[in-house]
């Protein structure tokens, strides 16, 4: 059996402890330093997952441990530099969403890639979630025949500040934290979009950016989307983290419900799976869904770094999805309807 792929783990914040848990259950990979500029928050993260090496400079790091790989969980202001720091080592490189503040930035990083050959990934983990697995499944099948309507929905009033309160303090939130996960999903399930129209919303007290937001999609296959996020909803039970969705085809519509339930309505009746995900032995929940898919998502790189599979996504591909994120707040901003191919044109520029 060949020796595991060598990984070190840039940013130990809240979410990055799911990311530990992934690595160290997949099967031919191991994380063999941590960093963080907080030295303190380094250290805690190694010893809990029993990591023997730990930083604060990140080219110190690449230049002690010569990674195969590298997972950036860093804040997007720090993606650029880090990104193209590891690939300039020669790893492959993992982003966390979102991926760039800038399309110009996003486009660097993906240009860097290319120069040094090795594979560029960024942590769009809701397109592995079980129950999105299913649902695209369930289209591919032709479950529904040809697709002509779909609404995905992400409204909760979980207390996401507690344990991110940086979120509070960002002047861009619910489109770059969840919105960039859900354009994602759409594009994933139904393809890639050719405009969007968004409005936004800031609804809780003192926070700095917007909270809630409603975006339309045209896709190029001609189904029009719908794109619902809330982080101030009441709702009993609270879904949170849970995204729902309806798609309407020319012959039936699929339902993916709040308990994890994939519903599908055809020919005068509903039949129902369960989707629900098991909870990871290191999980628990609301969080098992989200955690089951990082777990995923980790042995996907794994198969890609024995040259198995390709990056999904890549940094290439989310080019178009931080395109949608982006243009949704000049569209907000200006009350226009945005076309995507042309916006990249001119970010690019």
């Amino acid at each position: 059996m060949s020796e595991p792929f060598r990984g070190v783990l840039i940013g130990c914040g809240f979410f990055a402890k799911n990311h530990m848990h992934g690595w160290a259950d997949a099967d031919g990979a191991e994380i063999v330093a941590v960093c963080d500029l907080d030295e303190a928050k380094a250290k805690a993260m190694a010893a809990e997952f029993g990591i023997a090496r730990t930083y604060t400079d990140a080219a110190a790091m690449f230049a002690a441990e010569k990674p195969d790989f590298a997972d950036v969980a860093t804040t997007v202001e720090s993606h650029r530099p880090l990104v193209e720091l590891s690939l300039a080592n020669g790893a492959a490189t993992i982003c966390q969403k979102p991926f760039a503040e800038t399309f110009a930035d996003a486009k660097a990083m993906v240009d860097a890639a290319a120069r040094a050959g090795k594979p560029l990934f960024v942590h769009e983990n809701f397109r592995w979630q079980l129950p999105l697995i299913a649902l695209r499944d369930a289209l591919a099948s032709g479950a529904i025949g040809r697709p002509t309507y779909a609404r995905l929905s992400f409204r909760h009033g979980y207390d996401v500040y507690a344990n991110q309160p940086y979120l509070a303090k960002t002047p861009r939130f619910a489109l770059m934290d969840v919105g960039i996960h859900l354009y994602d999903t759409v594009r994933f399930l139904l393809g890639d979009a050719a405009d969007i129209h968004c409005r936004t919303q800031s609804l809780k007290p003192g926070i700095a950016g917007e909270d809630a937001f409603v975006a339309t999609l045209r896709h190029d296959s001609g189904v029009v989307s719908t794109i619902e996020c809330s982080f101030f909803s009441k709702i009993v039970p609270d879904p949170f983290p849970q995204t729902l969705a309806w798609i309407e085809g020319d012959a039936g519509t699929l339902e993916l419900t709040g308990d994890y339930r994939l519903r599908l309505h055809k020919d005068g009746t509903v039949t129902e799976t369960d989707v629900e995900p098991e909870i990871p032995a290191w999980g628990d929940r609301p969080w098992h869904a989200v955690q089951d898919s990082v777990a995923a998502f980790e042995r996907h790189v794994v198969d890609v770094l024995r040259g198995n599979a390709e990056p999904q996504p890549s940094g290439a591909h989310n080019l178009e999805t931080l395109a949608m994120g982006l243009a949704s707040y000049q569209s907000a901003e200006t009350g226009s309807t945005v076309d995507l191919d042309r916006y990249m044109e001119e970010s690019a520029r």
